[in-house]
């Protein structure tokens, strides 16, 4: 946790205001029983007046420059702990962003969203609370107990008695909730699992009447995470009524044996009655310590999940010296490589070698698992390969900056994303500046113009969070916009036709050849009729090319084109 407060440094200046008006308040407060006593002990001579309400204007001074001091501690605190969390919000935000994606799938989006909003709230309360009684606490103690035994020693000797059993029902209490407090951000994960699991896929829990079981699993996660907060508060809740306890049973034992030292002449009632407050802010100090170190073991293990995320060192990174030059032709070129998932068995793609020119639509086809989806991830560098080079232009991709890299390249996902917002604004997301003339173009060779237009309000329709308001085909063809917007050298649709019908997608990849014009183009496919008329196909099987050529040579020649052309068609019709 320390190493996450390391992000306070910039607002030193903010936090040398919250520990002076912390010292000053605590000085008033220890000063203000001392100032008690004065008053009572004059008020008890007649004729004191004056001095009385000397004293008392003192007091009110103090007691207003204390409250002051206060309220400015509390509010300069807040605006620590705040400015820290953002900090650290954008902190996690920025690697999250860099983590290549098999980095990301390890960590898991549920836990992510947990990270960055609940463990980060756990870490920001703590701060407060430390801010809020770093000086106030420890001042109040010490300087009690010393200005307690300077009033009287003998009715010091109570706060020596009961002090060791409060700090023995503390720390009991403390023990028994520690554990839980380690369990519960934990079980919020797993709530937070279910809870996403249950929004994104409510489609298919409803296709397959699976609500009353989805119902079950959040119940059960949900009662999970409450059974365990319950058991916490129990026992937090105890914190409290201990307090207040052990603080009755000093105010009495004091007043008990300084009434009995005052009759026999040892004291002054305002010592007595000074002793009894300074009794009460020490037992208060040793409270708020006490609150600070129940929230820091659920703040640790927040921060210790947060560190987890900080201490990832993405795997795929800007080179030291990156080349110079952007990416102006658009030749890709895949030299024997090899790519292995982490923790997997067996490489995802073995010694795959071919060339893509500009101007070239280079189709890759094959079985479900071959590697497809894999080898186009590695033109925009989701991750690295193991051995082997992809080359762009001449030079490794891993020689050019991310940004330089990327810029270059149009990406269709198998999954077609789409955010909250308009039409256009999912359509610029491609090329912020693109005018309304390059967004009705992109929008027309994607095949989305006919169906945008018909919309109340054309471009500037409202999509809802992740297009749930589309159909499948129109958010792959506002995908398919949105990369062709881009203008760029080299484009990859990464099976975005699937959910297309065969005369759109026929419509589609004859408007693609005017739209990508110069450029390199990569079709991933499990259709056959969406391949065919590339000008080569990539067979992979077994992430191994099992055949590079055109249609009608791979059926001559390729096996595994054969068996799939098979499978979708008679190998006469197909031909």
């Amino acid at each position: 946790m320390l190493k996450l407060f390391r992000l306070v440094r910039p607002f030193r200046a903010l936090l040398t205001v919250v520990l002076a008006l912390a010292f000053a308040q605590s000085l008033a407060n220890l000063y203000l029983p001392r100032l008690m006593a004065d008053i009572v002990d004059h008020g008890i001579v007649p004729g004191d007046t004056l001095r009385i309400l000397e004293i008392g204007a003192l007091m009110l001074l103090v007691a207003v420059l204390g409250t002051g001091c206060a309220i400015g501690a509390s509010f300069f605190s807040s605006r620590v702990a705040t400015g820290f969390g953002r900090t650290l919000r954008e902190r996690l935000f920025e690697r999250v962003a860099r983590l290549s994606v098999h980095q990301f799938d390890q960590v898991g989006t549920a836990s992510l969203i947990t990270r960055t909003t609940n463990d980060t709230t756990q870490v920001q309360q703590v701060l407060i609370m430390l801010l809020g009684m770093a000086v106030t606490a420890p001042m109040m103690a010490i300087g009690g107990v010393v200005l307690s035994l300077s009033q009287d020693a003998q009715l010091a000797r109570v706060l020596v008695a009961i002090i060791p059993v409060l700090s023995i029902v503390l720390f009991l209490i403390m023990r028994g909730a520690v554990p839980l407090f380690q369990q519960m951000q934990i079980k919020i994960d797993r709530l937070n699992l279910v809870l996403d699991e249950g929004l994104t896929g409510v489609r298919v829990i409803r296709a397959f009447d699976r609500g009353a079981h989805e119902s079950r699993r959040f119940d059960e996660a949900n009662v999970d995470v409450t059974a365990t907060a319950i058991a916490v508060n129990r026992l937090v809740a105890l914190l409290m009524p201990s307090l207040f306890l052990t603080m009755n049973l000093t105010s009495v034992s004091i007043i008990w044996l300084g009434a009995g030292r005052i009759d026999a002449g040892e004291m002054q009632v305002g010592a007595m009655l000074a002793s009894l407050q300074y009794a009460i802010q020490i037992l208060f100090a040793v409270f708020m310590v006490t609150a600070v170190f129940v929230m820091v073991p659920r703040a640790a293990a927040s921060a210790a999940r947060i560190n987890e995320v900080l201490d990832v060192v993405p795997d795929v990174n800007d080179p030291v010296t990156p080349a110079a030059g952007e990416v102006t032709t658009g030749l890709v070129q895949f030299d024997n490589v090899t790519f292995q998932y982490s923790g997997a068995e067996e490489p995802a793609l073995s010694g795959v070698s071919f060339t893509a020119r500009p101007g070239e639509t280079v189709a890759i086809i094959g079985g479900t698992g071959s590697g497809k989806s894999t080898l186009v991830g590695l033109i925009p560098r989701f991750y690295d390969v193991n051995a082997g080079r992809v080359i762009i232009d001449g030079v490794d991709v891993r020689n050019r900056r991310l940004e330089d890299l990327r810029a270059a390249i149009g990406y269709v996902p198998q999954k077609a994303v789409l955010f909250s917002g308009t039409i256009a604004a999912n359509i610029r997301v491609g090329h912020d500046a693109a005018t309304d003339e390059e967004v009705r173009r992109a929008a027309g060779v994607a095949q989305a113009a006919e169906f945008v237009d018909a919309l109340p309000g054309g471009y500037e329709s409202a999509v809802s969070q992740g297009g749930t308001n589309l159909s499948g085909g129109q958010k792959q063809r506002l995908a398919i916009a949105r990369a062709l917007v881009r203008g760029a050298r080299i484009f990859v649709f990464d099976d975005s036709f699937s959910a297309l019908d065969f005369a759109t997608d026929a419509r589609l990849r004859a408007a693609l050849r005017s739209g990508t014009a110069g450029a390199t183009v990569f079709i991933v496919s499990q259709r056959i009729g969406t391949v065919r008329d590339a000008d080569r196909i990539v067979v992979l099987d077994d992430g191994r090319v099992a055949g590079i050529g055109t249609h009608a040579e791979l059926i001559r020649d390729c096996a595994v084109y054969r068996e799939i052309a098979d499978s979708q068609a008679s190998l006469g019709d197909v031909a």
